[in-house]
């Protein structure tokens, strides 16, 4: 089970996600707490992409590279 699949349609590349601060610890599976939810998933994607993020990694440009796109129309 995915514990942060309703999460993962809102990481970025590089496994970036953006979270609130609300307080609502939770463990994640190897016991470690987080401050809530969306943050302790947010670590595990960064962690995803560190390792090649399989099938969750995302087909973006980095930053850099978006910025020299020229748009057409």
């Amino acid at each position: 089970q995915d514990d942060c699949s309703e999460f993962r349609s809102q990481f970025e590349a590089g496994g970036r996600l953006s979270c609130t601060r609300e307080n609502a610890p939770v463990r994640d599976a190897s016991g470690k707490q987080h401050t809530n939810k969306c943050l302790m998933c947010a670590e595990k994607f960064k962690k995803e992409a560190q390792r090649g993020g399989g099938t969750f990694q995302r087909n973006k440009l980095p930053s850099s590279e978006r910025t020299k796109q020229v748009r057409c129309s």
